[in-house]
């Protein structure tokens, strides 16, 4: 939690500056408020309990209505706040975008988990590492809120060959033995394949998971026969990556896959509203 304050600490000055200027020539020392934060619209809420951190750490009281990962509806009280005024709004800012982002992601996940899970009631949705730097942790917790599979948080989480290295060492074969001669035990080794060939080719080769990146239905359902033929299909993990969103998750899904991983997520979320008003003015503190 202390690195998490420290996330939030740093969010928080980055808007703040030497202090808001506005409130402090508009609102007199210590007016004490209280303020609550309203969901705009339905979706699946995240963000809570760093939001009422933030606010905890620059002494505003908080009382949480809802928990992370809950579905909200338009009208709905995601938190009761009450403290000094000056202090609630100039965190107002960097709370909300915080939360929306946050439930953002989480929404856009749970419509695409079940969506895929009407097809497929075993499949995973899970994002990719196409996140805002600097702002992954919260992206990928947003991803977990609504359903989904975090899938790798850093590069040494996982033995990912892509593309890239297959072209620099040659093929898949090889990009997988030098990984198995080199890598600990403990690490899975996932290959992204853009043909039913290849995909054959790293399963024979001995990989864990296979990424289908970028390939049709046709072709997918292509490589998950020739693997079946082969006596391989349950021998890997099968993943589909690559252009998946809502209006062709479920084609892909119908196919049996078991991991479908999208930036969709991440990088085209539409941030869920949400607003922060002053209900209630209760008194002027006593100066000490």
């Amino acid at each position: 939690m202390s690195n998490i304050r420290g996330f939030l600490a740093s969010f928080l000055l980055e808007d703040l500056g030497f202090g808001d200027v506005t409130s402090e020539a508009v609102i007199p020392e210590n007016v004490i408020v209280e303020a609550r934060i309203v969901c705009k619209e339905d979706g699946v809420i995240a963000g809570v309990s760093e939001a009422s951190e933030l606010f905890k750490m620059i002494g505003i009281d908080v009382v949480t209505m809802v928990r992370d990962g809950e579905r909200v509806k338009k009208g709905d009280v995601v938190m009761e706040l009450r403290g000094d005024a000056r202090a609630i709004l100039g965190a107002e800012r960097t709370v909300l975008n915080l939360m929306m982002l946050m439930s953002g992601v989480a929404t856009e996940t749970a419509r695409l988990v079940e969506k895929a899970r009407r097809v497929n009631g075993k499949v995973r949705v899970a994002g990719t590492r196409k996140t805002t730097p600097g702002f992954r942790y919260f992206e990928k917790k947003a991803i977990e809120l609504g359903g989904g599979d975090p899938h790798r948080f850093r590069l040494d989480d996982l033995i990912l060959i892509k593309d890239n290295h297959i072209k620099i060492v040659g093929s898949v074969a090889e990009a997988i033995k030098r990984a198995k001669e080199k890598a600990s035990f403990s690490k899975k080794i996932e290959v992204e394949v853009s043909s039913p060939n290849e995909a054959l080719e790293a399963v024979l080769s001995g990989a864990d998971i296979i990424m289908l990146d970028n390939m049709s239905v046709e072709n997918v359902e292509k490589t998950i026969r020739n693997l079946k033929e082969h006596g391989l299909r349950e021998k890997v993990i099968i993943e589909v990556s690559g252009g998946i969103n809502f209006q062709n998750i479920e084609e892909y899904a119908a196919l049996g896959v078991d991991v479908i991983s999208t930036g969709h997520v991440t990088h085209s979320s539409k941030a869920l509203d949400l607003s922060l008003d002053i209900v209630k003015i209760i008194s002027l503190k006593a100066n000490n």
